[in-house]
């Protein structure tokens, strides 16, 4: 146990120094943020880096099954550095085209504190697929921007500093991901470059693999890939550089499955972005959950508003390419009819589900995490009021508990009827999150609509 302690005790703060290909310099990124601020509300997640006066620039061939992945973690133990890296190595295979860090963490703020903030997406392809990545912010106070990203993901990707070992984040992504439904994850265990001692690597390792097997992952047989992003970023030929990527990529084409796409549904896609491109019109984005969807075609917009709007598509673009057609899984833009900027925003749903309705209250099955699982210390009773977390949504509402539960303890499944503070689109059998204080206190299902 003593030997467990000192090895755990080597962790210490340190700092990356990360090498600016564009520049030449150096640039410090640092491990451990403190007394951060939060982003203006206005300062939404980002997919696309369009110009503002084009909309699209190429035609998008469907060749390969199309998957969307991501990288998920504590902040700062490299996921936006391993997603650079991917794309430095697709790259030098003629399968996509390199995104460096400062591509990705776009926003001066992101840049100046050396952490993200959005989530942001790239595309990459390997032999077997066409991948749109994913990568998401780990700090605690941009856990929302977290969720709308895990919730796009067929799979994800967790980076776990070797040197640092588990920290809250990781848990927390952890546990997300299990709520949204994500049923693989492949692990790369980072730094691994800076761990001169192998134990506190096997300890780390060991960690994890408990972590994921706890959230009913199968944490004895995930794939584990030990690299160092920073070595591949820079195109070091060793064990763990380059290498690593390619066998992180492998992994991601023989261990994450290929969802079954609900293609022969009516289009429906949840909105997390609207973006105004000048002289053309207001582009909607996110990820097509069900069905297919072309270019002039009639849709509904609905949620968060009392009445719905109608409008026409009248563009398709997925990483500034167009599309003729759209299908469930990718993750694209869409160009609005008559539809200003302010008229829409994220959590609403475009959609041709013939007669959608929203709805302010729905009755549900919820599980209230215990505190070793990231949930409250303390039971809540009636009329509690948390934020609830559905598809791209986040709304304040009240949870009323059926008439036979008087309180609801950590660790209880109970059924509630939740209130919300708008309208939302919702249906029977969606998943959702309860949260408050930075904290996931219960995840649910939806069983009736109100």
């Amino acid at each position: 146990m003593n030997n467990c302690n000192n090895i755990m005790n080597k962790r210490r703060v340190s700092n990356l120094v990360q090498l600016n290909e564009n520049e030449g310099k150096e640039m410090n990124i640092k491990y451990y943020i403190k007394n951060s601020a939060h982003l203006n509300n206005q300062n939404k997640i980002n997919i696309f880096k369009i110009d503002k006066k084009k909309f699209a620039i190429g035609v998008f061939e469907r060749k390969k099954p199309h998957m969307n992945i991501g990288t998920i973690g504590h902040v700062d133990h490299g996921k936006t550095t391993l997603t650079a890296a991917i794309t430095k190595v697709c790259s030098k295979y003629d399968r996509g085209t390199f995104k460096s860090y400062e591509d990705i963490d776009k926003t001066p703020e992101e840049q100046k504190r050396g952490i993200t903030i959005n989530a942001t997406h790239v595309e990459y392809e390997t032999e077997k697929r066409h991948y749109s990545h994913i990568d998401c912010p780990g700090h605690l106070d941009y856990i929302k921007n977290m969720i709308t990203g895990t919730s796009q993901m067929d799979g994800s990707i967790l980076v776990v500093s070797a040197y640092d070992g588990l920290m809250p984040q990781t848990k927390e992504h952890v546990l997300l991901s299990r709520q949204i439904g994500i049923n693989k994850i492949i692990v790369y265990l980072n730094k691994i470059d800076m761990c001169e001692d192998q134990e506190l690597v096997d300890l780390v390792e060991l960690e994890v693999r408990e972590l994921l097997s706890f959230h009913k992952y199968d944490g004895d047989n995930i794939p584990f890939i030990k690299g160092s992003a920073l070595k591949a970023l820079n195109d070091d030929p060793s064990e763990y550089g380059v290498p690593s990527i390619l066998k992180l990529l492998d992994a991601c084409d023989n261990y994450i499955d290929e969802p079954q796409r609900k293609i022969d549904l009516p289009f429906l896609m949840s909105i997390d972005d609207v973006l105004q491109i000048s002289g053309k019109g207001t582009v909607a984005t996110g990820r097509v959950e069900q069905g297919t969807i072309k270019i002039n075609e009639p849709v509904d917009i609905l949620g968060i508003k009392d009445k719905s709007i109608k409008t026409v598509i009248t563009g398709i673009e997925m990483f500034r390419k167009t599309l003729d057609t759209a299908q469930a899984g990718d993750q694209i833009g869409v160009m609005l009819k008559n539809v200003k900027k302010n008229d829409i925003s994220r959590g609403m749903v475009v959609t041709k589900i013939p007669n959608m309705k929203t709805y302010k209250k729905f009755e549900s099955d919820i599980y209230v995490l215990k505190n070793e699982e990231g949930g409250r210390k303390n039971p809540f009773s009636s009329y509690y009021r948390p934020q609830v977390y559905i598809r791209t949504a986040d709304v304040n509402c009240a949870v009323i508990l059926n008439e036979d539960t008087q309180i609801a303890n950590p660790g209880d499944n109970i059924k509630c009827t939740i209130e919300l503070m708008y309208p939302l689109a919702v249906s029977p059998g969606l998943r959702f999150s309860l949260r408050e204080g930075g904290k996931t206190v219960a995840s649910g299902i939806i069983t009736k609509v109100l």
